[in-house]
């Protein structure tokens, strides 16, 4: 039996009333009430926000009161309601899709926004007409903002406010100066909020939830907005947003049923090691899901050929996260490559998580990292006297970075490094088994950055070009040093669904300085191989099926390949 999969779906009441599969996160509501009556919970993009702040409208909602079994009754809250249930007049304000090439479309595109959620919360609760024309007669967004509490006065209202930074994030990656201008003291942003915290003191405001990715929004406000409580690193909020591993292995049972041959421990490694890897509090039980991507990879699964989607991320997915990566220029960029690099390179960066960011006393490395954090593009591992501990979090992430490392090797040495080359050397190496044309593409580039001596080229390094290569093409499901029975290979090209390959690659990569000449070279060729003899006998890689093994050996200017086996 095909499952109806929400993915693009948000709305609690279609999903709920369709026959959606909907993964149950009622039982957050109470949590949420407990914390406190101004909530801030913040998630990377596309993790699911939206539906749980639609599930929050329909749950609270007057309008909705009637519908409570139909949408609740089965579900965890619907057993155990609390009092406050179906009780409120519900504000919902959402952010995304405003224009920000200028700062006149912004504020028209903001005052827009505005106006429309305000005048739909004024005919939905069938308040006068006067109350209609006192908003369509202000101008200002805190204006309009003005002339709706005071039309609504003595009643208490429930405000949920979604994707609450979407543009600015956008705004804050292009020009800072315009970011604080509209948010700082004195910009419209921050008097919109403004007339929300005096609302919420007059008790017009009862309760209040936003969503968003980073609190550098409202910390720039400072003083404007500091009502709101975020409660997003905390431990118990962990598994609010997002999936679950039990909820994931729910989802592809659907999967695992309807193809039985296919592995179902592979299946399931395979979902971990694309979506998952976020946790939020160092002491969470577990690692979450992006919900979003996992959903995509549900729906898009090949059920005929019983074989993944050919993309394992959704065109719209990494769009977002392409525009995000634009914020790697914020602040000092030589700083933030470094993170990039140390990332790439060692695995994991230690940074100080920061949960306030000030921008008038500068842009630190910890607000960076931080920054990072908070968008999804590394996640908590540990933690050290030095600071936490993160790493990037999945092989989604990690595809992201090694594209977006390709565009910052070219801007800084200010070369070019042919795509389609590379594509093809990969299905060469891939088809033929001749590993030639993928050298001739990394002995190109390791010149290219010798000539230029940007980089302190050693075998991290090498590795990293090499992997930023390989990352361009999809064929390969690509492992970094995965451990075998405490062995690492330096590199695993296996194939992955649905791209059919002839041969599978172990790959071993060793550095020789020049100044140790031939006889280093000689020495270093040998030890590969030795490494790469050790690795064959693994079972992990016996078992491989047309598995290429070989020694690649470079010194930044040439670059040598033997095959072991």
């Amino acid at each position: 039996m095909s499952l109806k999969i929400p993915y693009g779906v948000s709305n609690f009441k279609k999903i709920r009333s369709e026959g959606f599969v909907y993964i149950d996160k009622t039982s957050y509501i109470a949590e949420l009430e407990q914390a406190g009556d101004h909530l801030i919970l913040l998630r990377p993009r596309r993790f699911g926000k939206s539906l749980f702040l639609s599930m929050l409208e329909y749950y609270y909602g007057q309008q909705h009161a009637g519908d409570f079994d139909a949408l609740f009754g089965q579900l965890a809250i619907g057993k155990n309601p609390t009092a406050l249930q179906g009780s409120y007049q519900v504000l919902f304000l959402e952010f995304s899709g405003i224009a920000t090439a200028n700062e006149a479309d912004i504020y028209r595109s903001f005052t827009h926004k505005i106006h429309l959620a305000l005048q739909h919360f004024l005919i939905l609760y069938h308040y006068p007409q006067t109350a209609l024309d006192s908003l369509t007669q202000s101008e200002a967004p805190h204006d309009k903002m003005e002339a709706f509490f005071k039309a609504i006065e003595g009643q208490k209202i429930l405000i949920l406010i979604d994707e609450y930074d979407h543009f600015a994030n956008s705004i804050l990656a292009d020009d800072l100066k315009l970011f604080q201008r509209i948010v700082g003291k004195g910009g419209f942003v921050r008097s919109f909020y403004e007339t929300i915290k005096t609302a919420t003191q007059r008790g017009t405001v009862d309760r209040l939830f936003i969503t968003g990715v980073t609190p550098m929004v409202l910390d720039s406000m400072t003083s404007g907005f500091n009502i709101g409580e975020n409660i997003s690193l905390r431990e118990n909020f962990n598994a609010a947003i997002g999936f679950t591993t039990a909820e994931v292995q729910g989802l592809l049972e659907n999967i695992t049923n309807t193809c039985p041959a296919l592995d179902q421990p592979i299946l399931y490694a395979d979902v971990r090691r694309w979506y998952n890897g976020y946790r939020f509090h160092i002491n969470a039980n577990e690692a979450m899901y992006n919900s979003d991507m996992v959903l995509y990879f549900v729906k898009n699964f090949e059920f005929k050929r019983c074989v993944y989607p050919k993309r394992m991320l959704d065109m719209n997915i990494a769009s977002d996260y392409g525009k995000i990566m634009a914020m790697f220029s914020i602040g000092d960029r030589d700083t933030n490559y470094t993170v990039l690099d140390e990332l790439l390179n060692q695995g994991e960066v230690v940074a100080r998580q920061m949960e306030k960011f000030d921008f008038v006393k500068g842009f630190t490395r910890d607000d960076f990292v931080s920054l990072l954090a908070y968008m999804g593009f590394i996640s908590l591992i540990g933690e050290r006297l030095a600071g936490e501990v993160f790493a990037i979090p999945n092989h989604v992430m990690r595809e992201l970075y090694f594209q977006y490392f390709k565009v910052e090797l070219e801007r800084r040495n200010q070369i070019t490094i042919s795509d389609r080359a590379i594509l093809l050397a990969v299905e060469t190496l891939a088809l033929d088994n001749h590993i030639q044309p993928l050298m001739a593409e990394l002995e190109q580039v390791l010149k290219l950055l010798s000539n230029r001596d940007s980089i302190w080229m050693n075998e991290q390094h090498i590795k990293t070009i090499m992997l930023t290569l390989l990352y361009q093409s999809p064929a390969y499901f690509i492992h970094s040093e995965r451990e075998m029975n405490r062995k690492y290979p330096d590199i695993l090209l296996l194939e992955r669904s649905p791209y059919k390959v002839n041969y599978q690659h172990l790959i071993e990569l060793k550095y020789s300085k020049k100044s140790d000449g031939d006889k280093g070279w000689a020495q270093k060729k040998q030890e590969g191989i030795e490494q790469v003899k050790g690795y064959l006998q693994l079972p992990t890689i016996a078992v491989l099926k047309q598995l290429s093994a070989w020694v690649v050996i470079a010194d930044g200017d040439r670059v040598e390949w033997v095959i072991v086996a």
